[in-house]
């Protein structure tokens, strides 16, 4: 592999591949990766040149985020490049990653970046930078080229964002390459729904308004209950062209088995089976703009062990790993074991925020009948119970 150092450029072999970049996992780090789309000035054209995780794909599929992957002790950020697909007044793409939720670069271990086979190094020392733009990746005298940066930045995706010309409310002046400078991140603009904004730990029960929790990158949505029984998680997603996707272990009738969706975007992450304790299955959901709702639903028939979902204590907890966590528990159900499916609420994906909507549903007794998504005329998402296909046999 060629190493490239920090501040020069070289040639690709082609203007198709990906910007790869790694970094060791820490559960106090929140690493994001951000593109832009900008022209000789170094601006973008319009905030629609600003690729990340709540807009993945760039005009014309010149640039395509992916959600990271884990895997060990390893995080893994990419991103896809076309140079040949870069629209009328962009000349080069601009890759960063930026940390705002925790203490910034100096605690972010093992980075590393290549970009098809040319490696970017040396990787310099971080101390209290937010942001980093990492590469470029453009063309030159009709020539493919990428250059390594490693150009530190004291403020996140604000203030890198507000230095490319996105226009970021209340966002700090763009700052300049820095060391050791510090900067205040940006106030939050205030969401124009009617919805409580919540933050913090919040229990929510059927009949209660639906909050507003901030968008992050990473939302995981755990369905955990007493051990005695075996329960099986799922989601049902709803996308914007009125398609349901059910995203799950075992399969049901004309729908197979599939425990991601949209590479990442709804992932389910395995079958927990057994074991003392309390158990818990785990779906991964990193919303992006063809996804309009989420819904978790618990399950438990006769050929897993039935189990009354009251009994058990069954509880739906949806974290966005950014100090807010709501749980919703089963505390309507009763003791009858022939009641095979719930669905504690449903995890709507609006422009200001994730808006959580306490449902509380439960199946007919005996049905093993899926629920299904229906898309109203308003945009607005609603669950039929019982109205979607029957779940395999396990």
């Amino acid at each position: 592999m060629t190493d490239l150092a920090m501040g020069a450029n070289t040639g690709l072999a082609s203007g198709r591949g990906e910007v790869v970049i790694r970094h060791a996992q820490d559960a106090g780090i929140d690493v994001n990766l951000t593109a832009f789309l900008v022209g000789a000035d170094g601006k973008v054209r319009s905030d629609a040149d600003m690729v990340f995780f709540n807009q993945p794909a760039g005009e014309g599929g010149s640039a395509t985020y992916h959600p990271p992957a884990v895997q060990g002790a390893t995080v893994t950020h990419r991103l896809g490049f076309d140079l040949a697909r870069l629209p009328a007044g962009v000349e080069k793409i601009v890759v960063a990653l930026t940390e705002d939720a925790g203490p910034g670069f100096a605690k972010v271990g093992g980075m590393q970046a290549e970009v098809e086979g040319i490696r970017l190094a040396p990787v310099p020392s971080f101390t209290s930078e937010k942001g980093i733009m990492v590469a470029e990746v453009y063309v030159r005298n009709g020539q493919n080229k990428v250059r390594a940066v490693w150009q530190g930045y004291s403020s996140g995706l604000a203030g890198l964002a507000t230095a490319h010309g996105v226009d970021v409310d209340d966002a700090p002046a763009a700052p300049p390459p820095i060391s050791t400078a510090k900067a205040e991140a940006p106030k939050p603009a205030e969401p124009s729904v009617s919805f409580k904004k919540v933050s913090g730990n919040v229990n929510l029960k059927k009949g209660d308004k639906p909050v507003l929790i901030e968008k992050t990158q990473l939302i995981t949505a755990s369905v955990t209950w007493r051990t005695g029984t075996d329960y099986d998680v799922y989601a049902l997603v709803m996308t914007k062209n009125g398609e349901q996707v059910d995203v799950a272990t075992f399969g049901a009738a004309g729908v197979s088995a599939r425990m991601d969706y949209g590479r990442g975007a709804v992932k389910h992450l395995g079958d927990v089976v057994g074991g003392a304790g309390e158990q818990t299955e785990i779906l991964e959901i990193r919303l992006n703009p063809d996804i309009i709702a989420v819904v978790p639903v618990a399950y438990s028939a006769q050929s897993n062990g039935t189990g009354s979902f009251y009994r058990y204590k069954v509880s739906l907890n949806i974290d966005n790993h950014r100090g807010t966590n709501i749980a919703i528990s089963s505390e309507n159900a009763n003791n009858d074991d022939h009641v095979y499916t719930c669905v504690p609420g449903i995890i709507r994906n609006t422009p200001e925020g994730v808006v959580v909507d306490p449902l509380e549903l439960y199946s007919k007794r005996s049905s093993e009948n899926r629920p299904k998504l229906e898309l109203q005329r308003d945009g607005n998402v609603t669950v039929r119970m019982d109205a979607g296909p029957r779940n395999d046999y396990k």
